[in-house]
C-alpha cells in the first residue's frame, strides 16, 4: 500500500505535468475533467507517433495504482 508520502508525490508531479495544460491560451477555460482528457488525447497522438501501446501502458498504470492502493487482486 502507498504511503501518504507516495501518494502526495504522485500527486505532485501530475500536478506539475498539467500545470502546461491549464497555464495554456486555452486551458484556463477549460475544466479538469476537460483537461485531463486533452492530456489524454496528446498521449495516444504521441504513442501513435512513437509506436507506444497505450492500452497495454494504462493496464500496467492500473495495476500499479491498485498495488499502491491496496486493491491488487
Amino acid at each position: 500500500m502507498a504511503t501518504p508520502q507516495v501518494h502526495d508525490t504522485a500527486v505532485a508531479r501530475a500536478n506539475e505535468a498539467l500545470r502546461t495544460y491549464t497555464l495554456s491560451a486555452e486551458g484556463w477555460q477549460r475544466s479538469p475533467g476537460e483537461t485531463l482528457q486533452h492530456v489524454l488525447t496528446d498521449l495516444l497522438h504521441w504513442c501513435d507517433d512513437t509506436q507506444r501501446d497505450f492500452e497495454a501502458a494504462l493496464e500496467r498504470a492500473r495495476r500499479r495504482h491498485a498495488e499502491e492502493v491496496g486493491q491488487a487482486d
